[in-house]
């Protein structure tokens, strides 16, 4: 099945100062498009570090998305980094150019700084953006957007036609108040009978008790309908009683 790999990159995300949110969206869609995301990565504004995390991931995975450091400013330089990942030079792209042009009524506006917003990777194709113009681009199977969250997602909606996915990841939750340990010996024997489907297990408290929230996740949905039924069975053994869709987060 096709896979992928996220690199979010930005000091900002690990300096704390921005929270992430395009991880949750980029994931969403690719179960949708029933392709595995498999890795994300937290990448800082370095040269050499972005350079090795594009190199590795599109090694590894069919699909590579990127999302900051495409802007105006001096510390964006992921263009100027996958362009050197490729071996290529990091050109002035006139398609790039012209859209910009058409989002500035004063001819002036469009100065050197807002220029680097339309260098791309020499063969690189244009990735458009609806909200702002300034393009992201996908060179090989890297795909490279934008940070901000209403532009990455209007990018990333404009690129799926360019996937090819496999079928759709389906998911089903039972949740019981029950200790994860008392758990642990009948989901693991559950995951032996059902090597196709991938159990999750995660703990909460809710009203002052702990319980667990098993997520079943595969592309057969007979076989996580069979799986949930003996998970349920086995939740009920234990003294349990089997919530379908339950929250996994705490309270």
């Amino acid at each position: 099945m096709p896979t992928a790999c996220v690199l979010i990159i930005g000091n900002e995300i690990l300096s704390g100062r921005t929270q992430d949110i395009n991880l949750n969206y980029i994931a969403k869609r690719l179960v949708d498009l029933g392709i595995d995301l498999m890795e994300a990565r937290v990448v800082v504004d370095d040269e050499s570090a972005i350079v090795r995390a594009v190199n590795e991931c599109r090694a590894a995975y069919n699909y590579v998305f990127t999302t900051g450091g495409i802007g105006p400013t001096h510390d964006d330089i992921t263009a100027a980094s996958v362009a050197k990942a490729f071996g290529v030079k990091n050109v002035l792209n006139p398609r790039a150019v012209a859209l910009l042009q058409s989002a500035y009524k004063d001819p002036s506006a469009l100065n050197e700084a807002r220029l680097r917003m339309a260098h791309t990777p020499e063969g690189a194709s244009l990735i458009d953006n609806p909200v702002s113009k300034a393009p992201g681009f996908q060179i090989g199977n890297v795909f490279v957007m934008a940070g901000v969250p209403k532009i990455m997602q209007a990018m990333f909606d404009g690129l799926v036609d360019r996937l090819v996915g496999g079928p759709p990841i389906r998911s089903r939750t039972l949740s019981a108040y029950l200790a994860e340990g008392d758990l642990a010996k009948p989901l693991a024997q559950l995951q032996g009978r059902y090597p196709d489907v991938a159990m999750g297990s995660y703990p909460f408290y809710r009203m002052r008790r702990f319980g667990a929230s098993i997520v079943l996740r595969g592309r057969d949905q007979a076989r996580i309908d069979a799986a949930a039924a003996e998970l349920a069975a086995a939740m009920r053994a234990l003294g349990g009683e089997p919530i379908e869709d339950e929250p996994v987060a705490d309270e």
